[in-house]
């Protein structure tokens, strides 16, 4: 995992594996630009055959930094730089905005930085913080993207559910007007306080939503399904994760308050998917981790689907 991540600096806490520098107050975005180890930039640069032929339609994405290539795209591809990635929430720090971590994956191939919006907010009684979290490709394989995504403060658990009621991403592609998409992503951070006052109704009904023993084990076994014929290891390893979840529902100690509902139900399944050690560690596990960040976790999204539809 160490290769993956490449730079990263972070607020108050260790970031993944304790690599990057952790600072005590989040930095306005020249700091976090320098300490996150993102102060280079991207330059399109031709690309030629073995017989210094140039290729037609193509470029490569170089960092300036030390010539690195980062990609090949076509030549539609309109590079974001990572000032750009950081001027983009430079707007909202005057309102309280703070960068709390940020960095680089794949040797700069992948950008991304999380900031926490200043305003809290008391859901089913509980703290959640809202962050603004942004994520960019340099090598073309992925679209420039941006997620409201909250926080419950007790345990740092991921809530950021897909609501049919309210838009918590954006995404756009690196070709046409990139200023003009890069103002519309600008107006839905403001979508943000829409989002978490859904979030908050939502919340309120699934933790007045009364869920049994035999409907929490009913869950788990759908959302953690056995093979038809399965090994014995492969028996053995989904009754672990089985028992892992079910403990986080039963056991947790943020949860003994809250009631044998659907709202406990779905912390114990984000608690799960943020926080349970896999079976096991890929090469891409945190970068894979980082990603469902802004793009949702499938398996708290099916949680939530569950338990909507009893």
């Amino acid at each position: 995992m160490a290769a993956l991540v490449e730079t990263m600096f972070s607020v108050r806490e260790k970031p993944w594996h304790g690599l990057g520098t952790v600072v005590m107050e989040a930095p306005a975005s020249a700091e976090a630009l320098r300490l996150a180890g993102l102060d280079w930039n991207v330059v399109q640069e031709p690309i030629y055959t073995d017989f210094n032929e140039p290729i037609e339609g193509y470029k490569a994405n170089v960092r300036d930094l030390d010539r690195k290539v980062l990609g090949v795209v076509s030549d539609r591809y309109k590079v974001v730089q990572n000032t750009d990635a950081f001027s983009f929430t430079d707007e909202l720090l005057g309102k309280g905005v703070r960068y709390e971590t940020a960095g680089s994956l794949q040797e700069g191939k992948k950008v991304w930085l999380l900031a926490r919006l200043p305003r809290e907010y008391i859901i089913a009684g509980e703290r959640i913080s809202p962050y603004l979290v942004f994520s960019n490709t340099h090598d073309g394989s992925g679209s420039v993207k941006v997620a409201i995504t909250p926080v419950r403060v007790v345990c740092n658990n991921t809530l950021n559910l897909a609501l049919n009621t309210a838009k918590r991403s954006f995404s756009m592609i690196h070709t046409g007007n990139i200023q003009d998409k890069i103002q519309e992503a600008k107006d839905t951070l403001f979508m943000a306080e829409e989002y978490m006052d859904c979030l908050s109704i939502e919340f309120e009904q699934l933790r007045r939503q009364k869920i049994t023993d035999g409907q929490v084990k009913e869950y788990i076994e759908l959302l953690l399904p056995m093979e038809k014929e399965p090994t014995d290891i492969q028996r053995k390893n989904i009754i672990r994760l089985r028992k892992d979840m079910e403990r986080r529902y039963y056991d947790a100690p943020d949860l003994q308050k809250v009631g044998n509902n659907a709202y406990r139900f779905i912390n114990a399944v984000s608690d799960f998917a943020t926080h349970s050690s896999p079976l096991r560690r890929t090469a891409n596990y945190n970068e894979n981790l980082c990603a469902r960040t802004v793009d949702g976790n499938p398996l708290i999204d099916k949680a939530y689907q569950l338990v909507k539809a009893a």
